[in-house]
């Protein structure tokens, strides 16, 4: 087995706990459906929020809705470099794969431009 990391991000429309809940969620089950993740393969996971986003932390709906409450997860602001995209969460899971794994980043509600 190797680590692998899977890069995920995704826009909120308001700085809410109600929409960084839904789109942490929404965020997270693509993620965990497109690359087959199962929590005892997670070694951990980095959440990051834009500037603007402060209103609730993300890693606290993966432990609840999602069950990572032994996951090591932390979260932090995004570098605010100037005309980047706003309102956005991106994550990065790290898990304990095989060699062939090819992960599957996941971008959506506009942060598909994150990689065009």
């Amino acid at each position: 087995m190797i680590t692998k990391g899977i890069r995920g991000a995704i826009t909120v429309e308001n700085n809410t706990k109600d929409d960084i809940k839904s789109a942490t969620l929404e965020l997270l089950a693509e993620l965990t459906q497109k690359n087959n993740i199962k929590k005892e393969n997670i070694s951990h996971a980095i959440f990051t929020l834009t500037n603007d986003l402060d209103a609730e932390f993300p890693a606290k709906f993966a432990r609840l809705d999602f069950g990572w409450d032994d996951v090591a997860m932390m979260c932090f602001h995004e570098l605010d470099v100037p005309d980047s995209l706003k309102k956005c969460i991106r994550i990065l899971v790290v898990v304990n794969a095989q060699e062939d794994f090819k992960p599957e980043f996941v971008y959506l509600r506009g942060a598909e431009k994150l990689r065009k």
